[in-house]
């Protein structure tokens, strides 16, 4: 990887590395954009078999951030840590403790929070050894829990959908198969069940998938997923799920979930509208989370504040679908373009000022 030339090319500001011998961390924060903000983003805490791989998709996820922010029209830029381990038999409170002197060094251009992998319990340690931390848990003054607002996102989303494919939101009876039962999939589950909705699931932990036979859903492997006769394929697992060779393999009509960075490439946003497949941007519809800590920065946190807004995702993807029939461009692009068309005109004024 020519990490200097892919970083300039697509606007990236600095990607920094960390290791503390002591606790064992291995850590990578990326900083996309900070236009609109300070960075703004999860920390991810996964066992990438390389330092390639992890660095990618650090890079990857801290410019899905940016455009997340962007379109949600919050006060926020993008950015995104990993650390390099199994958050189920390597995390501890002195890793995550020395992650917090880390983060401390960016001097507030990178806002932690959690991601796969990490908890409240975990920014609490974090918070130990730096302010720069959101979504902690309420008890301990911070937002909660952001997959509670994410899973609501992404249900006003998959709505949304619904009303332009079957000129009704109403998922009474609507199939969908959910890759991945994590947190968000597990709250966004729960707004589909009221509404009738039969769902499939898979995941590789045996006690994702013991909560899901628990809600009384279907479950299937990992690689029967995407062969799942649905109306609705609902990616919450890791990025690049939506490609080649999987698309061929898909009966939905809709494509709408929490998993970043689902499409492997822009072209397979192309090749979805091609087959009819409406697609849910998504970083539009799992912008729940960020949403949530937004309303947590620089002011007391008031759910009501941060769901009203969450809620609006339903009005913003229908937008996106208009926009995308009348100019007949695929929902990928327009979001892209929604983001960046407010990036310009903040840059705009920057500029305007600075010349004064």
């Amino acid at each position: 990887m020519d990490i200097l030339e892919i970083m300039s090319g697509q606007g990236y500001e600095q990607l920094v590395m960390f290791t503390d011998p002591g606790s064992g961390l291995k850590a990578i924060i990326a900083i996309h954009d900070t236009t609109l903000g300070p960075a703004c983003g999860g920390t991810r805490i996964w066992p990438y078999e390389s330092e390639k791989e992890a660095v990618r998709d650090a890079l990857r996820l801290a410019r899905a951030m940016t455009y997340k922010s962007a379109v949600a029209d919050l006060p926020l830029g993008g950015g995104k840590a990993v650390i390099i381990a199994d958050s189920h038999t390597q995390k501890t409170e002195a890793l995550m403790r020395a992650f917090g002197r880390f983060i401390e060094t960016l001097g507030g251009r990178y806002l932690a929070t959690t991601d796969v992998g990490s908890t409240g319990r975990d920014m609490e340690y974090i918070h130990q050894e730096t302010s720069y931390v959101v979504g902690m848990p309420t008890t301990a003054g911070g937002s909660g829990d952001t997959s509670v607002m994410t899973g609501l996102g992404v249900y006003m989303g998959i709505k949304a959908c619904a009303k332009e494919v079957w000129s009704s939101e109403s998922l009474r009876g609507k199939k969908i198969a959910m890759q991945g039962f994590g947190k968000v999939a597990f709250n966004t589950a729960h707004h589909l069940l009221k509404e009738d909705a039969h769902i499939t699931v898979t995941d590789v932990y045996d006690d994702a998938l013991d909560r899901a036979r628990d809600m009384g859903l279907d479950v299937v492997p990992p690689q029967k997923i995407y062969d799942v006769d649905c109306d609705i394929f609902s990616p919450h697992a890791l990025g690049g799920v939506i490609n080649g060779d999987t698309i061929p393999r898909l009966t939905a009509r809709v494509v709408a979930g929490g998993a970043n960075n689902q499409l492997l490439t822009d072209a397979d946003g192309d090749e979805l509208q091609r087959r009819g497949i409406l697609y849910a941007p998504d970083y539009v519809i799992n912008a729940g989370g960020i949403i949530n800590l937004s309303a947590e920065i620089g002011m007391p946190y008031n759910p009501d504040r941060a769901r009203e807004k969450t809620e609006r995702i339903y009005d913003t993807m229908a937008r996106i679908i208009q926009i995308s029939k009348r100019e007949e461009i695929a929902t990928a692009q327009v979001a892209d373009r929604m983001a960046e068309d407010r990036l310009a005109s903040v840059r705009a004024v920057r500029s305007l000022y600075r010349r004064r």
